[in-house]
């Protein structure tokens, strides 16, 4: 740790989520409702003014945060902490939280957002939605007196103001908690008073960062049959210091949905059914094309279109993150020549789901040869550069005929394939140019399946059995 506190790389999820939740009734028990939360597009929010303007800035801009990201899990995987071993009592088998996806195409840029309401009484937030973080954090004011009911807003941006919520409990610094469980969420050191709140550092890689402390708090959610309820002992930040381009930009804070003992996801799948699944909608639909992310079990049945394929998700492997045992990768139906250690995370390799990085990343060893196989099928079409882009292969699309490029799979261990659609990897960059949407990670690293080449399929993590599901679907 340097100055302040440790380097905290935790980037979020590109995804940004608006969880429209009011103060509700106490009623978190087994109930055959759902709980609905909307989630929307960043560039959707009325609030944000920043939206690229064309598709080849808004490809720019997801490089740039995806390389940010990547370096955040290639550092979380230096300082890995086990996952939680105990997710307590599931409570009931047909309750579940939804959550309402909107593509950010309209807008600019392949991330979600939505609505976090927090507090007793419920106060209403725009946060990040990130699977590769562990902590949920907003813009925050704790013991500031008249200022705090005087300023519901700051910059024009809200303010979670603490004192006013009967439900607020900070974490004390002396606390076990603080110095054992919220380690590996950079808590500080520094503990001038017994009653002092556990406080933390995060220092983003891009130059954004957090500093606040922790606190246990209520969080309301919105049940489908337009009944509420509330989840106690949420884990949350209250910081009064941050900075970055992604708070500049309408959001209030991180919603951490990772695989750790304190985040969202973790208190989420102990309510409701031990298990979380989305469907993302072609990352270019308009904002009234919508899907839902979903804690626990939904009424609702997204459309399928064919069988659902299982493989292992292992939880263990490269925590916090969702990784997949992958034993190669095949184009037009022949096995790519990849070096194993690429999918062995033993050897420093292996690939995760990340649902907050848009491009596909492949880790060195595996991106050249894919990429080989993939060009092979493209010489016929006239290659472009354009200044900036960070894919490799782009190609003027006049004539592009997606049935002659071979379809590529990605095989696990266990027998199941993932088959991405042609425009899941082949993407649209600029009018009248697409290009292979995989970019270089670096070496050692996991190679990450991004939210672009997961869209349209119906994904579902079964926490407890330690399952992975997944579907074509038009995600409607």
């Amino acid at each position: 740790m340097e100055g302040q506190g440790r380097l905290g790389l935790v980037f979020f999820l590109s995804v940004f989520v608006l969880l429209s939740l009011s103060q509700c009734l106490n009623s978190a028990e087994e109930d055959e409702n759902s709980l609905k939360l909307e989630l929307i597009h960043r560039h959707a929010h009325p609030q944000l003014n920043s939206r690229p303007k064309t598709q080849l800035e808004r490809v720019k801009e997801l490089h740039h945060n995806d390389m940010i990201r990547q370096n955040m899990i290639v550092h979380k995987r230096r300082l890995t902490q086990n996952p939680p071993e105990n997710r307590g009592t599931v409570r009931g088998d047909n309750a579940g939280i939804e959550m309402q996806i909107y593509s950010a195409s309209d807008f600019g840029l392949g991330q979600y957002f939505a609505s976090f309401n927090v507090g007793t009484p419920s106060q209403k937030f725009t946060l990040v939605v990130d699977t590769g973080s562990e902590l949920t954090w907003m813009n925050c004011r704790y013991r500031c007196g008249e200022r705090c009911r005087e300023n519901a807003r700051i910059n024009q941006r809200p303010v979670f103001r603490a004192d006013l919520s009967s439900s607020f409990r900070p974490v004390p610094c002396l606390s076990r908690m603080c110095k054992v469980e919220l380690s590996n969420l950079f808590s500080l050191n520094a503990c001038p008073t017994p009653h002092t709140p556990c406080g933390f550092d995060f220092r983003y890689v891009d130059g954004s960062g957090a500093l606040g402390f922790f606190a246990n708090e209520t969080v309301s959610v919105d049940l489908t049959d337009g009944r509420m309820t509330t989840m106690h002992g949420v884990l949350v930040g209250c910081s009064d210091s941050f900075k970055g381009d992604n708070f500049d930009k309408g959001a209030d804070g991180v919603m951490g949905l990772a695989n750790g003992k304190n985040s969202f996801t973790t208190k989420a799948t102990q309510y409701f059914g031990g298990k979380f699944s989305y469907c993302l909608v072609d990352h270019l639909s308009p904002k009234n094309v919508t899907n839902y992310l979903v804690f626990g079990s939904s009424k609702k049945e997204t459309s399928h279109m064919g069988r659902t394929r299982h493989t292992k998700l292992e939880l263990n492997l490269i925590p916090p993150f969702y990784a997949v045992n992958v034993v190669g990768i095949s184009v037009g139906k022949r096995m790519v020549n990849v070096p194993v250690m690429a999918w062995d995370a033993t050897q420093g390799g292996g690939m995760i789901l990340d649902s907050g990085m848009s491009l596909t990343l492949l880790s060195q060893p595996a991106y050249r040869p894919v990429m080989f196989a993939l060009e092979a099928s493209l010489t016929k079409y006239e290659r472009v550069k354009l200044d900036g882009v960070p894919m490799e292969y782009c190609f003027n699309s006049t004539g592009f005929d997606k049935t002659a490029v071979p379809k590529l799979a990605i095989h696990f261990v266990d027998g199941a394939r993932f088959e991405p659609f042609v425009e899941s990897y082949i993407i649209d960059v600029a009018v009248g140019v697409k290009c292979l949407g995989i970019v270089s990670g670096t070496w050692p690293a996991s190679s990450v399946i991004g939210n672009i080449m997961q869209q349209n399929h119906l994904w579902e993590f079964d926490m407890v059995g330690k399952k992975l599901g997944f579907t074509r679907s038009t995600c409607s």
